[in-house]
């Protein structure tokens, strides 16, 4: 899909990658007493993603950079891939950037199409957690080193808020994207107003609340995703006594309603939800749905129980012709986010053919 008369479009997270962007986790504060393993699962997300693309590194410093480099580099499969990491010292207060980084789009006509970063105000989640003025420069910053045009919109918006299907749709959450936390002025009709002119999109499709533990006010990535443009997996609990199950019966019950732009069902796939993950008495956001779809592989959280393997099993037949690889994210989650939280797309400019 192209843009239409010059308008926006912001591709699906399977379309090409130029480049994938990660933020250096520094912030022990977000995994108070475990922070010690935290960057060992970034440089294992950096060394696999760097097989298939660039990985663009925000750090504080030169110090933080060495130590990163070190980190991946020691699990890398080979010095090529490693010439795939990239560097920058663009200042951030904590390492999520799927919600603070550039959210790129395609602008323009077919035969000249431009890639433009779309700088959403970020207020870390409802102004949960202070400062956060670094993280909100991030998209500027990444457009002026890159030479892009930057179009603000005017409005709170997280990355791991949306989720687009590259042919009209997008996903979201009422407890989201309605909170008074985000943009009180705004009604419903106005918000799916800016969605649709600046991600090119016509439809918005609308669940309710987010799982237990979500400190983003219920993030549509900890629960339902497109895998193409017609598919969905959703995270669905199946045992009634937790307190997912409601939740995410609902939703699944939400999105067996839902139709494309032609009016037409959705494919709905089933995810299972792990066993519950606590750390220090805490419901942590334990989730499948947060895996990150990459060139030729898919990254997907594991927590060391018995349902990894059927939620890879799940993803590995929606995703043929991609490696489908677990990452251990026991640790991760306790920051209160999982792959997906902590990546980026930068998709490519399509190739013209004859």
């Amino acid at each position: 899909m192209q843009t239409v008369n010059g308008s926006f479009y912001m591709p699906p997270e399977w379309a090409v990658h130029e480049a994938t962007w990660l933020s250096w986790p520094h912030k022990e504060a977000s995994w108070p007493g475990r922070f010690g393993p935290v960057p060992d699962v970034f440089a294992t997300i950096a060394a696999l993603l760097c097989r298939y693309e660039t990985v663009h590194i925000n750090v504080l410093d030169d110090g933080m950079e060495g130590d990163a480099r070190e980190l991946i580099r020691s699990r890398v499969e080979s010095g090529e891939d490693m010439c795939r990491i990239c560097f920058h010292h663009i200042p951030t207060d904590d390492a999520w950037c799927r919600d603070h980084g550039p959210n790129y789009v395609h602008c323009g006509q077919a035969d000249a199409l431009q890639k433009v970063v779309i700088d959403w105000e970020y207020n870390a989640w409802g102004g949960k957690y202070e400062p956060y003025d670094n993280d909100n420069s991030v998209p500027e910053k990444v457009a002026a080193m890159q030479g892009l045009r930057v179009v603000k919109p005017g409005m709170v918006l997280e990355g791991g808020a949306i989720d687009v299907n590259g042919k009209g749709l997008l996903l979201t959450t009422e407890s989201c994207l309605l909170n008074s936390n985000r943009n009180p002025s705004m009604t419903k009709e106005e918000i799916e107003e800016k969605l649709r002119y600046y991600l090119g999109i016509e439809k918005v499709l609308w669940l309710k609340d987010g799982i237990a533990g979500d400190d983003t006010d219920g993030h549509v990535d900890d629960m339902a995703r497109f895998v193409d443009e017609r598919t969905v997996v959703i995270a669905v609990e199946d045992d009634p006594d937790d307190e997912n199950f409601e939740i995410l019966q609902e939703n699944y019950r939400l999105l067996q309603e839902c139709k494309d732009v032609q009016q037409n069902p959705l494919q709905i796939v089933k995810l299972p939800m792990p066993d519950p993950v606590y750390y220090q008495n805490e419901r942590l956001p334990a989730s499948y749905a947060n895996f990150y779809i990459a060139n030729r592989q898919v990254l997907v959280p594991t927590y060391r129980c018995s349902k990894d393997r059927i939620a890879l099993d799940v993803l590995k037949r929606r995703f043929p012709s991609r490696e489908v690889t677990g990452i251990d994210c026991t640790d991760l989650v306790w920051g209160l986010g999982a792959i997906h939280c902590v990546t980026h797309e930068e998709p490519a400019l399509p190739r013209l053919t004859a």
